[in-house]
């Protein structure tokens, strides 16, 4: 027995994780923060964007962030990930979903990024050709354990909803 699946709205996770490094920008959602430190990755390391790039491909079961943006190709060395999204949004429409929702998670010691939300929600939002209201950024500690608590590195966490486009 088959089910006509393509009507339901579809849910999707992603996570990722960097270290920091000492001469790498902080960029996350798309934003420069003042920091010492940045992100060590082959493109501009914003697990923010990275994970939100895999929560949407997840939910729309297009594999994950690697398999379409691999660190084997020098192509994408230092790449914006906003570049990523666009390339993400553009993968959803051709398979015919639409963006809901967006909610995603940093997860760091410091800096404090809530100055830096409301321009990480709207870069993202553009990347995506959504509005603003549709992407939410928040940010927790790690209570000083592990890797992020001694300041290490950061993580971020995103769910995506997507919806089928509806066919004229």
């Amino acid at each position: 027995m088959t089910k006509d699946v393509g009507l339901l709205v579809r849910t999707g996770i992603g996570y990722d994780v960097h270290q920091f490094s000492p001469g790498r920008k902080l960029i996350l959602g798309g934003v420069h923060l003042p920091s010492k430190v940045g992100l060590l990755g082959h493109s501009d390391a914003d697990v923010l964007s990275h994970a939100i790039c895999d929560a949407l491909l997840g939910a729309s079961a297009l594999g994950d962030i690697g398999s379409h943006f691999p660190n084997t190709m020098r192509k994408y060395k230092n790449y914006s990930s906003l570049l990523l999204l666009r390339s993400v949004r553009t993968l959803l429409h051709k398979a015919g979903y639409a963006i809901v929702n967006i909610d995603s998670m940093l997860i760091m010691q410091s800096p404090k990024i809530s100055r830096f939300v409301p321009s990480m929600r709207k870069k993202i939002a553009s990347a995506l050709a959504i509005h603003s209201s549709q992407v939410s950024v928040k940010a927790t500690t790690n209570e000083m354990m592990g890797f992020i608590g001694r300041g290490e590195g950061c993580a971020a966490l995103a769910t995506a909803t997507i919806a089928p486009v509806p066919k004229r």
